[in-house]
């Protein structure tokens, strides 16, 4: 790492170099889904961390799927405790980025004070977020439609991959995609994740929305996401504001754009937003 911590801040000294970045992935993702985003920012100078929820950690996208046994009965609370120890390690709290149900841990991690700033892409809800629309729920109805396979790693099929991230392409092109980085899912991350929407004060992906310690939070959502639509985008951020902390919580939408905010073509200028967005709020926050 390029940056000396002021231990005062928690940041970098001035001068001494840039904040690192710490990426989440999301469900039937691994990090290769980062790719794009991950060399950008390593170019711009910025020590980046990929690391993959337990069980993915650095294994490839083929060799994940072969032997999905040890997905199985992963939640999200093992998941962002992961998280934190890799991020506890660093010497200077990392800006923290996540994509989809990275997104909701990278609010849980925002909520034990981890993050220097924080952006959650196209994110899932978070406790109490009851906003749910039609093309969400169809999202998740085929790992939900079966309570028996709740520790299960299901795969995603290449028509409902195309549903979920490739809704912008012809057919052939998105099973492209499928072969290049769909993984089988952790089935009781989408069964914690539903069944915390009504339960704001228990569910595993509870928030402090009041906290106002917080570092800044940038929500992004994409015009045409299919499973993470605006409307929960901007739910998430009234969550927040509506609470009356004082901590920075903004929104921002790009039109026309999928579930792939991180790969779709003109995923630079949403990067370039985040990474300015993040890099700007978090030395105003220190």
């Amino acid at each position: 790492m390029n940056a000396t911590p002021d231990a005062t801040t928690g940041t970098p000294a001035a001068g001494t170099g840039k904040l690192p970045i710490v990426l989440i992935h999301g469900l039937w993702m691994t990090p290769a889904s980062w790719e794009t985003w991950a060399e950008r920012f390593r170019a711009a100078g910025h020590e980046v961390i990929v690391p993959g929820w337990p069980g993915i950690d650095d294994r490839s996208v083929q060799d994940v799927r072969s032997n999905p046994e040890p997905l199985k009965g992963i939640g999200l609370k093992q998941i962002a405790d992961h998280y934190e120890r890799i991020i506890r390690t660093l010497p200077v709290k990392p800006i923290i980025m996540g994509h989809s149900f990275g997104g909701v841990l990278t609010q849980m991690l925002a909520d034990r004070g981890l993050g220097a700033a924080y952006v959650a892409v196209a994110p899932g809800q978070t406790a109490g977020i009851t906003t749910l629309p039609a093309s969400t729920l169809r999202t998740g109805f085929p790992i939900l439609s079966n309570p028996f396979g709740r520790n299960g790693a299901k795969p995603i099929s290449k028509a409902h991959f195309h549903f979920t991230f490739g809704n912008d392409l012809p057919r052939a092109a998105s099973d492209a995609l499928w072969e290049q980085f769909a993984v089988p899912s952790y089935n009781r991350v989408f069964f914690e994740g539903v069944a915390s929407v009504p339960n704001e004060k228990g569910g595993v992906t509870h928030v402090d929305y009041a906290r106002a310690d917080r570092a800044p939070l940038l929500v992004i959502t994409g015009g045409i996401d299919h499973v993470v639509p605006p409307a929960i985008g901007k739910a998430i951020v009234k969550k927040y504001t509506a609470s009356g902390s004082p901590a920075v919580v903004e929104y921002k939408e790009y039109d026309g754009r999928t579930h792939r905010l991180v790969s779709q073509p003109g995923w630079e200028e949403i990067a370039d937003h985040a990474l300015t967005w993040a890099t700007t709020h978090a030395t105003i926050a220190a």
